[in-house]
């Protein structure tokens, strides 16, 4: 059963007639006869009663015209859905990311919905040892993680640069410091995220080289967790920077160097190469790499990163 079967039947059962579905369909009336017999053929029912004057419906002909309407109709459905895809009206970018790391993608998804606000831009919280993986294997568009994955058919995009930070309230009693050393940190009651990261773990691995015990007495599960536990003056925090640039614009929080860490991380995007892009994450990509190209003054790439 071919749609353009169908769709010369559907005519014919309107008009009424095979000559005057063939003047409607631009073809000859034999071409017209010839189309009807295959799809009677193909079903082993005569659709039309040859004996009336006009072309009038079997009871199998009424049957299949309300079967066939419906197939026609969905044909154009996926149709325009599948250009609704190309000309980007629809689809859908996924990403992967952790809490820390998605601060550094929201610039980049702002710029994308400003260019194609019908694109569903979907960010899944991923642990980050396992982004790269799922990037490699499809599961996601693209990832954003703070190291190089391992993964070789992997490239990435360097975003910019983060540092970690000893977050304070402005009223605490370092927050005049500019600075503060590791054996400051631990005399202070520190409020870590629970969940295990490349960063928690060389933050800790630190403390223990140094022989100074890291004095973690809360843990909590988010970041917006631990930003309103310091703002409630329970303890400090040691955070990416970029994770509370709203809370130290508005003197909410203060935040510290720490020279003993010096942890600054370059911050990626990082995607599949070499492979079939679907046409809103190869949009999306387009959108990054134009943004980077505008951050190369004179062939030179800034440090700063998107805002």
């Amino acid at each position: 059963m071919e749609l353009s079967e169908l769709r010369v039947f559907l005519t014919v059962a309107v008009e009424r007639s095979f000559s005057r579905a063939a003047l409607k369909l631009h073809r000859t009336q034999p071409a017209v006869s010839q189309a009807v017999r295959r799809l009677e053929e193909g079903i082993g029912e005569r659709l039309f009663d040859r004996a009336t004057k006009d072309a009038t419906l079997t009871d199998a002909g009424r049957l299949v015209r309300d079967y066939a309407e419906r197939l026609l109709h969905l044909s154009e459905e996926a149709e325009t859905a599948v250009k609704d895809l190309r000309d980007l009206r629809r689809g859908r970018v996924l990403l992967g990311a952790n809490e820390a790391s998605v601060h550094a993608a929201l610039p980049l998804i702002q710029l994308f919905r400003a260019a194609h606000p019908l694109v569903h831009v979907d960010v899944r919280r991923v642990p980050a040892r396992q982004i790269g993986a799922e990037v490699a294997q499809g599961s996601l568009d693209f990832g954003v993680v703070t190291f190089q994955p391992a993964e070789p058919r992997l490239g990435a995009i360097a975003l910019g640069q983060d540092e970690l930070v000893m977050l304070v309230h402005p009223d605490h009693a370092l927050a005049q410091m500019r600075k503060v050393t590791l054996s400051e940190c631990a005399r202070q009651t520190v409020i870590a995220h629970n969940d295990p990261s490349h960063m928690r773990d060389h933050v800790l691995r630190l403390f223990e080289q140094h022989h100074i015990p890291a004095k973690i007495l809360v843990s909590l599960p988010s970041l917006e967790g631990i930003k309103r536990a310091v703002a409630m003056q329970m303890g400090v925090a040691l955070l990416p920077r970029r994770c509370a640039e709203s809370e130290i614009a508005r003197g909410e929080l203060v935040a510290l160097v720490m020279p003993d860490i010096r942890l600054r991380r370059q911050v990626r995007l990082v995607y599949r190469k070499m492979t079939k892009r679907s046409h809103a994450s190869a949009a999306f990509l387009t959108v990054v790499e134009g943004w980077r190209e505008s951050r190369k003054p004179n062939g030179r790439r800034k440090a700063d990163t998107p805002r």
